[in-house]
């Protein structure tokens, strides 16, 4: 079943469009992107996570680069579904996205990403250091596959 937030994205985007997918961590923002089509979602770059001002105009740097249509935020929900505060802070730097780039937010539960991409990483025979370096933006990139196959018709 795909959410409300979804299926107002994909109506809102009927022709699709690249989507740039952020993991907000408290030191990084883990970047990932997919095609135009949904097909495939790429890990990005692992910014340095600052002030929303810095982090923005990042953000902005990589929408352009990559003709950014929308973003997805990790929501980074309890195993039991409940919301914590980590996750009210994804939403309210949702809103900040959403205002600073008129673009459509779209919030993605991330649980089990990181797990994901490091047994995904481990399997490439990864080491430790560049698993720490690289696994928020590989996570960034797990949620967005999920998000994209959905959007798409996709399995959830």
């Amino acid at each position: 079943m795909i959410t409300e937030a979804a299926a107002a994205l994909r109506e809102a985007l009927p022709e699709g469009g690249a989507l740039l997918a952020l993991d907000l961590g408290t030191k990084t923002i883990g970047t990932a992107t997919c095609d135009a089509g949904w097909q495939f979602a790429t890990a990005g770059k692992t910014l340095e996570r600052g002030k929303f001002g810095r982090d923005r105009e990042r953000l902005a740097q990589l929408i352009s680069e990559r003709s950014v249509r929308a973003i997805v935020i990790g929501l980074p929900r309890n195993m039991d579904g409940s919301e914590g505060p980590r996750a009210q802070a994804s939403r309210a730097y949702a809103r900040n996205l959403h205002e600073a780039f008129e673009l459509p937010v779209l919030l993605w539960d991330e649980r089990w990403s990181t797990t994901s991409a490091e047994r995904d990483m481990i399997g490439q025979d990864m080491s430790r250091r560049k698993r720490a370096e690289r696994i928020d933006s590989h996570a960034a990139a797990v949620f967005l596959q999920g998000a994209i196959d959905a959007l798409a018709g996709g399995i959830l």
